[in-house]
């Protein structure tokens, strides 16, 4: 009898699609099972309807906010099945900046981290000697005209997010109330309006990718990037024409580098296949530690599991991107993720751009974005 052939569906960055092509050639040689992979822009993948990639196909990577949605839509096959509790164990175990439980909802486990990321800070060695480790230390770059940040949405919320987690000022991740307190968020709010007083207007149509493409280039004058999703590519000797190397966040508050805003990827299983124990397999299989820390980021992927973020030889082959943001990761701050969360993340992104860039009072912006959270749960 043949074996089945499954279709995956991933993100079309190299740190997304290439690990999930070689592991999979591997699974194939172990296992006789044949699965492809289809990739989707990474604003996409922050935004399309999981539902519909479900009912496409059988392995989905998914990001974390969307599991209060996609759990109301039952569209994903919970993976904490009986009978593989300590397999289950084990990538919980290396759990990293609470990866592993950003996928559990409901009391349910809806996918597996297989890659670990938040925001961090990325640097040039060759133009500056250290990384600003301050946010005033960072303005004064800006005003040299030397750092960029992504500000498309909904990166422009993921900023706002953790300077106002780093303040020790957070945001609710539950409601219907507010989001912040006005006065908090008035303070957030003036930290990214004083920043990009100085930064490009062209930041407003960069996301992370964009701005680490700049960054690369031989002939670039971007120094810094403060916040910014950490993508261990970037940091590779040959990847680019210049290596980006990162570091934890430049503080805002008293409480070092905490607070930034959780990102990464999840592998989850459709409701919807024909062949969900073949998928359930390779699920448990990727997001185990051992495959994490060899074939997955040897083909240059970015860990979710702890034994690809602590082995020497990932490290060594990264720049040591995993040990210099390591503890930025570990005090990460999780989004909220109901249903309709996705959905204020959008809106709330357009409103705050749509205040910088018009210079509005910040008490208005907020309390705009307040009645946004209050309404995304109704």
């Amino acid at each position: 009898m043949s074996k089945p052939r499954l279709k995956g569906m991933t993100w079309s960055h190299p740190r997304g699609y290439d690990p999930m092509i070689a592991c999979s050639r591997i699974w194939r040689e172990c296992t006789g099972v044949d699965i492809s992979w289809d990739k989707r822009s990474l604003q996409d993948f922050e935004s399309f309807p999981v539902e519909d990639l479900a009912r496409a196909y059988d392995l989905i990577v998914i990001d974390h906010p969307h599991v209060g949605e996609i759990t109301g839509q039952a569209c994903l096959l919970a993976l904490d099945v009986a009978g593989r509790e300590k397999e289950r164990e084990a990538v919980r175990s290396g759990d990293v900046g609470g990866s592993y439980g950003s996928y559990n909802w409901a009391g349910r486990q809806w996918a597996f981290p297989i890659d670990a990321a938040a925001q961090v800070q990325a640097w040039r060695p060759d133009l500056i000697d250290r990384p600003p480790g301050r946010f005033d230390d960072v303005l004064a770059l800006a005003a040299e005209g030397r750092v960029l940040i992504p500000m498309r949405p909904p990166h422009s919320l993921m900023t706002f997010f953790t300077l106002s987690a780093n303040r020790g000022t957070p945001c609710a991740t539950d409601g219907p109330g507010d989001l912040i307190g006005v006065d908090d968020g008035i303070a957030a709010y003036g930290m990214i309006a004083a920043l990009m007083r100085h930064a490009p207007s062209r930041c407003y149509a960069m996301d992370p990718i964009a701005v680490l493409e700049a960054m690369s280039v031989a002939e670039s004058a971007i120094a810094c990037a403060p916040l910014v999703y950490g993508y261990v590519s970037y940091g590779i000797d040959g990847f680019r024409a210049k290596p980006v190397a990162f570091a934890d966040i430049p503080a805002a508050g008293t409480n070092g580098p905490s607070g930034s805003a959780l990102g990464g990827t999840g592998i989850a299983v459709s409701a919807f296949s024909d062949h969900v124990d073949e998928a359930v397999d390779f699920a448990y299989w990727i997001a185990s530690g051992e495959v994490q820390r060899g074939p997955f980021a040897a083909a240059g992927g970015q860990p979710g599991h702890a034994d690809g973020w602590a082995d020497e030889a990932v490290n060594a082959a990264t720049g040591n991107f995993y040990r210099n943001t390591r503890r930025t990761l570990d005090r990460a701050w999780m989004r909220p993720r109901h249903k309709g969360y996705m959905g204020f993340q959008q809106r709330a992104s357009e409103r705050l751009n749509a205040g910088l860039l018009a210079s509005e009072n910040a008490g208005t912006v907020i309390e705009d974005i307040n009645a946004l959270f209050a309404a995304s749960f109704r």
